[in-house]
C-alpha cells in the first residue's frame, strides 16, 4: 500500500472539516455538524490504514516520533468525534483536524525509528492509557483556547461573531473541566501503570517523559483543586490547562523529535 495518497486525501478531508467548522464559528456559513463529522470520519478511515502500515514498518515495538504523532492524533480525532456526540466540543476540531493531517503527511516523509520492548498486558495498558490521556487533554487544550477567546471577547464587550457561535461561557468552562477530569484520570492510570509494569521507567531514555508527565499531573491536579476549592475559572483555568498540555507535548515528543528528526539518531 502506498501511504502518501491515503495521507494526502485524508489531509484534504481533515482540512475541509476544519475550514467549514471554522467558518461556522465565525458565522460565515450555516452550521453543518453532520457534514463536518462525515468529512473527519472519512479522513480517519484513510488515516488508520496509514498508521497500521507505519506501525508495521517500525523497527521495534515502540514506534518512533512520526509514527507516534500520527497514532496519537488518530486517537485524538476518534475521541473528539465520539465526544462531540454528547458534548459541544466539535469546535476543537478546528485545530486538531489539520494537526492530524499534518502529522500524517509528515509521517510519510520523515524517517521513522523505534525502540524495542516486550509487549505485555501491563505495557499495553500503559500505552493505551497514555494515548487516551494525550487525546483527551489535547482536546482540553483546544477547548481552553476557545474559552480564552470567548473570555477576552466578553471582557471587551464583543458579543458578535465567535461569542454568538459558541455555547455560553459557563457551559464551555464546564466542558473544559470535564475534559481535564477525564484526562487526569487517564494520566494517573498511565503513570501508575508505567511505575508498575516498566522496569526502566526512570531510565535515562524515559527520565524526561517521566518527570514532565509528573509535572503535568501536578499542574492539572492543582487546577482541579483550585477550581473546586477556590473557584478558579476564566483565563487562569486556560493558562493552567495550556501549561499542563505543553508539558505533556514535551514529555511525549520532546526527545523523540530531537533524536530522530534533528540528530537523525
Amino acid at each position: 500500500m502506498q501511504a502518501l495518497p491515503f495521507a494526502t486525501i485524508a489531509f484534504v478531508f481533515y482540512v475541509a472539516a476544519a475550514i467549514w467548522q471554522g467558518m461556522t464559528l465565525f458565522r460565515r456559513v450555516p452550521p453543518r455538524q453532520g457534514m463536518v463529522r462525515l468529512l473527519a470520519v472519512l479522513g480517519l478511515l484513510l488515516h488508520i490504514p496509514v498508521v497500521i502500515k507505519l506501525v508495521g514498518q517500525s523497527p521495534g515495538l515502540l514506534p518512533g516520533f512520526t509514527t507516534s504523532a500520527t497514532l496519537l492524533m488518530a486517537v485524538a480525532v476518534n475521541v473528539l468525534l465520539v465526544a462531540s456526540l454528547f458534548k459541544p466540543v466539535l469546535n476543537a476540531g478546528i485545530a486538531l483536524f489539520p494537526l492530524a493531517g499534518i502529522a500524517l503527511i509528515a509521517a510519510t516523509w520523515l524517517p521513522n525509528q523505534g525502540g524495542h520492548t516486550g509487549l505485555t498486558p501491563g505495557i499495553l495498558l500503559h500505552a493505551v492509557s497514555s494515548a487516551l490521556a494525550f487525546a483527551v487533554l489535547a482536546i482540553a487544550a483546544a477547548q481552553a483556547v476557545l474559552v480564552g477567546l470567548q473570555n477576552q471577547a466578553l471582557r471587551h464587550h464583543h458579543i458578535r461573531g465567535i461569542v454568538q457561535s459558541l455555547p455560553p461561557l459557563t457551559t464551555m468552562e464546564r466542558v473544559l473541566f470535564e475534559l481535564v477530569w477525564a484526562g487526569i484520570i487517564l494520566l494517573t492510570l498511565s503513570i501508575a501503570s508505567g511505575l508498575i509494569f516498566l522496569d526502566n521507567f526512570f531510565a535515562q531514555h524515559l527520565a524526561h517523559k517521566t518527570v514532565l508527565s509528573l509535572l503535568a499531573w501536578i499542574i492539572f491536579t492543582t487546577l482541579l483543586i483550585g477550581r473546586y476549592r477556590f473557584g478558579w475559572r476564566g483565563m487562569r483555568a486556560v493558562r493552567w490547562t495550556l501549561g499542563g498540555c505543553g508539558l505533556l507535548v514535551l514529555a511525549y515528543f520532546g526527545s523523540k523529535f530531537v533524536l530522530e528528526v534533528v540528530l537523525n539518531r
